[in-house]
């Protein structure tokens, strides 16, 4: 009753905007005055089905997106005050509606095939709707489980599981069908795909981690974030010093991760301010209130050890705006050069796509390294679409998704 009462007074709070800038500030273009009015009304199936038109991971989207940068950031209510807690809000709909089912739609299409190679958030979202429309959909995964970075990335702390494999049920009853364990390139190639399906939607993600290129990369002891997070297999931190290199939330999760494995102490090292920091502001005071120390304006220049890490060198920065832009750059100050002891360093600085495996596939990449891709998320292969964080662009949940759903949409009109 208590949290019902909560979930009121907040969407209460909401002024129902009819410009809608909440809705704006979403990836997925979330309904957001529509469906908290029907919150307000006490219709919570009504406020399922509205976010149903965007969106398939409510409970998920709800929880972890950065809604003070999206949504929440252009509330209105937001400008004198503190803006509604959207989040909570979108979380607690799809929560309360866990027994219900993602609804069929129109059959656009039938009796055509899409094979998805990817079961993260664009893989899953592209799915529902390809199968809504009317499409046999078969996702192609190479781990055990579905659900990408949400199962193999985000810490349960911030995420749990059960939420995650609730929402995935709910996608595959639409009679979507899995395959695990496939890899493309290995066991599984497009060439193949193409002759089996009438389109592929690439979803596989950028999983690599990107490493500085700076002296001692190669020691012991340096680890990317993204492959730690991924397998939850780490080195024993027992009373040793962690550093941090990054500040998205990426580097907040892997330092709460080691924070909790009884490092010594865990430093996140960011070149900027902390209010330029990518990560949630909420992320970030829940690192500093679990002891996490942040190092600003300091940019790591060489990692030092005989085979494995001992120490790391670092230098100042300082903040300047380039002629005729408003943002600031990090600039090294010349001989503000310090060291710290050190016994890990993991690099959460952003990830990359497998090159190599697109390339081998026939795959045209951009300047930046990504799949290219047209406005329609087609590649450069017939009939063979890709979304994600493979595509590059602001590589969060809530984006990923809409990449899927995109996609899905233009699939759909590719088929028919």
């Amino acid at each position: 009753m208590e949290k019902i009462d909560e979930i009121m007074k907040i969407a209460n709070y909401c002024l129902n905007c009819k410009t809608k800038p909440c809705t704006k500030g979403c990836p997925l273009g979330n309904n957001i005055p529509e469906f908290i009015k029907c919150i307000k009304e006490e219709k919570f199936d009504d406020a399922y089905d509205v976010l149903q038109e965007t969106t398939v991971l409510s409970s998920i989207c709800g929880r972890i997106c950065p809604h003070s940068k999206q949504c929440e950031g252009n509330c209105v209510r937001g400008i004198k005050g503190n803006p509604v807690d959207i989040g909570l809000l979108e979380s607690f709909v799809g929560d309360v509606n866990k027994e219900k089912n993602i609804e069929l739609k129109e059959k656009l299409v039938n009796n055509k095939k899409v094979a998805i190679i990817g079961g993260g958030p664009s893989g899953l979202t592209a799915a529902a709707f390809l199968a809504r429309s009317g499409c046999d959909v078969t996702i192609y995964e190479k781990e055990e489980k579905l659900g990408g970075i949400l199962n193999y990335g985000i810490p349960d702390f911030r995420l749990d599981k059960k939420i995650i494999n609730n929402t995935i049920d709910k996608v595959l009853i639409l009679g979507i069908q899995v395959k695990s364990g496939y890899v493309l390139g290995k066991n599984i190639s497009l060439e193949d795909l193409k002759k089996e399906y009438d389109a592929i939607y690439l979803a596989f993600g950028a999983n690599n981690s990107c490493f500085m290129d700076v002296e001692g990369k190669n020691l012991d002891n340096v680890y990317g974030a993204n492959e730690l997070l991924k397998y939850n297999k780490h080195p024993d931190y027992k009373e040793k010093n962690v550093a941090i290199i990054g500040g998205g939330n990426v580097a907040i999760d892997i330092a709460r991760t080691v924070k909790r494995l009884d490092a010594k102490s865990v430093n996140i090292i960011y070149r900027r301010e902390e209010k330029q920091m990518p990560a949630e502001p909420k992320e970030i005071k829940d690192a500093k209130n679990e002891g996490v120390n942040f190092i600003h304006k300091a940019n790591l220049v060489k990692i030092i050890g005989n085979s494995h890490v001992e120490k790391i060198e670092l230098i100042k920065t300082q903040l300047v705006k380039k002629e005729g832009e408003t943002r600031e750059y990090p600039i090294n100050i010349e001989n503000s050069n310090y060291q710290i002891d050190m016994d890990y360093v993991i690099m959460a600085i952003g990830s990359k796509i497998d090159r190599e495996l697109a390339i081998k596939n026939g795959l045209e990449l951009d300047e930046k390294g990504y799949i290219k891709v047209d406005d329609n998320y087609k590649t450069n292969i017939d009939g063979v679409f890709a979304g994600g964080d493979l595509i590059g662009g602001k590589c969060t949940v809530a984006w990923a998704s809409k990449a899927g759903r995109d996609a899905a949409k233009n699939i759909v009109q590719y088929l028919m």
